[in-house]
């Protein structure tokens, strides 16, 4: 090699000292690697406690999977509900405050949303934009008619409506968006075979008081006319009303009727929201939302 003048070496390496020098001052990656030259600094995106659930509920083959055997068992138990008279599935109390129903022509009820019509593309808003549920903000998305079939769903409720099996539901949506949900739902395949199969949150049921979103008299008043098969929901409360919206009255409720999971009462999966979430801080929703974070981290089991 080529040996330089001794005034251009001390020049070179006064210019490599000083370029080690500003390197030194710079910050590297968390993995260590120097950024590429240009590169853009990586934006901050905030922290979402349900981004891992509504991107699964998307894009998730298992969650369509689950969902479609769910309703693909339910379609093999519809003829033998249909041939046993004393097949109901409403609890004691619900199907004797509405009377006897062996004679009844038969129907199934369904939950609406996250259990027929799939509403992720309003939770992954909620995401994008670091917001929370509000009612108007929820209202408005109704009135877009765009929620999907939970898959399994319309195939399920074609199939009963098909043996003559009414379809019912009852949805927690106000019954003041009746027309957009009855749109919502015929423009995707889910039968309806007339306007009073939706009953929504609102609607007073003579002879019954409800108080809250509970839905005990609107399944009473389908039992008055209908022999129930089957109920579906993402919710407990869409089957029973717990006496307590807490983790101990979920557990009794779950060991009295467990074994009409599968058969009378049939569950879709919903990470995203529910009472489940509700009852691990006391349902106190008001709290600010580190606070309730807090309290969902402290209800976390570690020990196995």
């Amino acid at each position: 090699m080529r040996l330089q003048p001794r005034s251009n070496l001390t020049h070179a390496a006064t210019l490599l000292a000083a370029a080690l020098a500003l390197a030194g001052c710079r910050s590297l990656p968390a993995d260590g690697a120097p950024a590429a030259p240009g590169a853009p600094q990586a934006a901050s995106v905030p922290a979402d406690d349900n981004l891992n659930a509504v991107l699964w509920m998307q894009r998730s083959i298992e969650y369509r999977a689950l969902a479609e055997t769910v309703f693909r068992a339910a379609t093999g138990h519809l003829d033998a509900a249909l041939a046993d008279p004393s097949w109901d599935a409403l609890v004691a109390a619900e199907r004797a405050a509405a009377g006897d129903a062996s004679a009844l022509p038969p129907a199934v009820i369904l939950d609406i949303d996250e259990t027929v019509l799939d509403n992720s593309a309003y939770q992954a808003r909620l995401v994008v934009d670091g917001k929370e549920f509000t009612d108007p903000a929820w209202d408005a998305w109704v009135e877009e008619r765009q929620a999907i079939p939970v898959p399994g769903a319309v195939a399920f409720t074609q199939a009963a409506a098909a043996k003559g099996i009414t379809v019912f539901y009852i949805s927690n949506r106000s019954a003041a968006l009746t027309d957009a949900t009855l749109d919502n739902l015929r423009s995707q395949g889910l039968p309806v075979q007339h306007d009073d199969v939706f009953l929504g949150l609102g609607m007073q049921v003579p002879g019954c008081e409800q108080a809250g979103s509970g839905k005990t008299c609107r399944r009473q008043l389908v039992g008055r006319t209908h022999r129930v098969l089957m109920q579906f929901g993402d919710q407990l409360g869409d089957f029973v009303q717990p006496a307590a919206n807490t983790r101990a009255q979920h557990d009794a409720l779950h060991g009295e009727y467990r074994d009409w999971f599968g058969t009378r009462w049939w569950v879709l999966p919903n990470p995203t929201y529910g009472a489940w979430e509700s009852a691990q801080f006391n349902n106190e929703r008001a709290l600010p939302k580190d606070a309730r974070r807090q309290r969902k981290r402290d209800a976390l089991r570690t020990d196995r």
